[in-house]
């Protein structure tokens, strides 16, 4: 299967499930060169805006379409919005970039179905003139990215941890608690750093003995999950308990990186006997939020999709108007070749106890909160 919205609140539901991810950066980039330093695209209101996202494998994926669809259109411009196929998603992209890029796009927005899978179609892009954005996820090991649009992923894998350690205390009370680790697809360029934030709160936990991860796999080479597949999840969840969880060991707690995955790990506790470790997730997908609300599935993420496609055709509009787009430059943004220029959006972390309040401002997650 992800950065926006500030002080704590304006959420957008069906945000965002799998759209969270980062990938290892492995990969070549088929003879990159470029400097990459700012766009020499010339775009103007009535120039084609290209979108490649990825196959639409999560909810976040679909909705976010819709929502390009809109706001390149309202902001004057022509839209060529195109999705990977499931079965071959890499070549699918990599054929709809290039077609993109031949059909006139001065601008190229990319959901990354691999991130380090892309470097002779963007250079190709930045050579024909366009502007290059990398959208949700970065794109790697190549200087031929203009911007990245996104939110704060490092934040997101933070407040993970923290609504785990939350969880853990008012669920579980003493420590030393049992836990179990989880991370996204290693060919999503997000999902180390998601797993890199949590780790950022969790390692000194489990360095003073607050955490103990029983099974003691820790690394992200270890705890990821290929593709963002529920089943690979349940599956994995499974043998966990099964090797270290027999008997009266208890799981405790389990930091899953999305809501897909997280309601596939409860489905294996479940099956398991393992009836309530706090588990967290990211997306606010609606099959999460009743659990949330009826204490199954302890947190998520809310990341709201249309604001995120929004920023992205702002900064375009910006650069059609001749002005220099408000960016910030941050190491975890750090694509192997540079650090890309960011339009960095913030995430709120949702709760049963903040969940209506979040969510007020999109009808479809606010009633599903109110129902509790």
């Amino acid at each position: 299967m992800r950065n926006k919205i500030v002080a704590g609140v304006s959420l957008a539901l069906i945000a965002g499930l799998a759209l969270s991810g980062c990938s290892a950066r492995g990969g070549s980039d088929s003879g990159d060169s470029g400097s990459g330093s700012g766009s020499s695209s010339t775009i103007k209101k009535g120039d084609l805006i290209g979108v490649a996202l990825p196959a639409k494998t999560s909810q976040n994926w679909v909705l976010a379409g819709a929502a390009f669809k809109k706001s390149i259109e309202e902001a004057g411009f022509k839209a060529d919005i195109q999705y990977a196929n499931a079965g071959s998603p890499v070549p699918d992209q990599q054929s709809q970039i290039s077609g993109m890029v031949t059909k006139g796009a001065k601008a190229v927005i990319i959901g990354a179905a691999d991130g380090s899978q892309l470097g002779s179609q963007v250079k190709a892009a930045k050579a024909a003139g366009a502007t290059v954005i990398a959208w949700d996820r970065n794109i790697l090991n190549t200087e031929n990215v203009d911007y990245y649009v996104a939110f704060n992923n490092f934040k997101v894998g933070q407040l993970q941890a923290q609504a785990l350690l939350k969880g853990l205390e008012e669920k579980k009370g003493d420590k030393p608690y049992n836990v179990e680790l989880f991370a996204g697809s290693a060919d999503d360029a997000n999902a180390t750093v998601f797993f890199n934030g949590a780790m950022d709160v969790l390692q000194p936990k489990i360095d003073d003995g607050t955490l103990k991860v029983t099974s003691g796999q820790t690394t992200f080479a270890k705890v990821n999950t290929q593709g963002w597949l529920a089943q690979k999840a349940q599956s994995r969840m499974t043998d966990l308990l099964a090797q270290y969880y027999t008997g009266d060991t208890e799981l405790d707690g389990v930091l899953s990186p999305n809501d897909t995955l997280a309601r596939a790990i409860l489905t294996a506790t479940k099956a398991a006997g393992k009836d309530n470790p706090v588990v967290t997730g990211q997306d606010s997908e609606t099959a999460s939020i009743p659990l949330i609300m009826q204490g199954t599935q302890y947190s998520t993420i809310y990341k709201n999709t249309t604001d995120e496609a929004q920023a992205a055709i702002d900064l375009v509009s910006d650069l059609a108007d001749g002005k220099k787009p408000e960016t910030v430059k941050d190491k975890n943004n750090d694509n192997g070749k540079k650090i890309v220029p960011t339009v960095e959006l913030t995430p709120v972390l949702v709760t049963k106890d903040n969940a209506v309040e979040a969510y007020k401002n999109d009808a479809t997650l606010s009633e599903l909160a109110k129902k509790g």
